[in-house]
Order: structure tokens, then sequence, then C-alpha cells
């Protein structure tokens, strides 16, 4: 599987590229996935429901699953947060798989910049950024900038990046 990065700061537009990219890479035919990480602590299902209940009951995973789809909960239980690279094991088999944040992985990524006149990352501590994405312009960049809104364009980059796109499908 090929892997790439979408970095930058809350509310930059990570997400919102991240849902464009998945829809125009999917349209030319290839299989995406996406991993997502959070800063916070989340929760994927509800109180009173059963595998709510399962979990706080203590199981170590809990598969929830119905004729639409299915999800497995694995719960940490005090374990350190797993590598991005153990996270991609447990992913079925695509062509690509997008990844939101993880900026210091050692995977090719594009900077996402809300503001393009405010550098929002550390250099030194971001490895792998390629490009940035903005709606201006950035002068002093010393990396390709492109356009925020044109995702066929960063999706072309994602593509050729990532050596799919001389795949035809």
């Amino acid at each position: 599987m090929k892997v790439f990065g979408i970095v930058g700061w809350k509310n930059s537009g990570k997400t919102t590229l991240v849902e464009k990219l998945v829809a125009e890479i999917s349209s030319r035919g290839y299989s995406v996935s996406t991993i997502k990480h959070a800063h916070h602590t989340f929760d994927v299902d509800h109180p009173g429901k059963d595998s709510h209940r399962h979990r706080v009951a203590g199981a170590h995973e809990v598969l929830l699953t119905s004729a639409v789809r299915w999800a497995l909960m694995h719960e940490m239980r005090g374990a350190p947060e797993p590598k991005l690279a153990e996270l991609l094991t447990h992913i079925a088999p695509v062509d690509l798989v997008l990844v939101e944040g993880f900026k210091t992985d050692s995977i090719p990524k594009l900077e996402v910049r809300a503001n393009p006149n405010k550098q929002e990352t550390q250099p030194e501590t971001i490895s792998g950024v390629i490009a940035l994405a903005t709606t201006g312009t950035i002068a002093d960049a010393k990396i390709p900038v492109m356009d925020l809104n044109d995702v066929a364009a960063i999706a072309d980059l994602v593509l050729s990046t990532s050596g799919l796109a001389a795949r035809h499908r």
C-alpha cells in the first residue's frame, strides 16, 4: 500500500481536503482508506449501547457488526499509543492510505495552511513535507505551493509521489 500524509494545525482545512481527495482519487478508480490521528480522547460508541457496555466492562477489543458495516474498537488500557506502521497493518489492502496527522512520521506529506502568511509548522520537526496547500501565495516558500481548492492538481501530486499515477485504472 502507498501512504501519503496531510498535515497542518487545527482548523487549517486538513479534514476537508482529505474528504475531497478521497472522492477525487476514488473517482479515478483507486481504492483509498484513511487514518486520522486525534490528539484528544474520542469515542465511537455511546453510553448505554451494548458495545459501550462491553468496552466499559473491560473488553480488550469490541467488534461491532451489521449488514452495512463493522467497526473494531481496541482499548489501549494504558499501553503506549501505536505507531503509524503498526496501525497500517490493521488496514485491509488498498491502493492508497491517506493519513491525517502523524507529522513526525517519515512519509511524504502535504502541509495545509489556513493562513498562507503564517508558518504553522516547525520545519525541523516535520520531515517529508513536499508541498504546501493554501488559498494564497507564500513568497518565501522553498517547496511548491498549491491552490488548496485545486483538488485535481493535489490528487495528481499525491498519486505521482506515491507511484500510482503511472498505473492506468
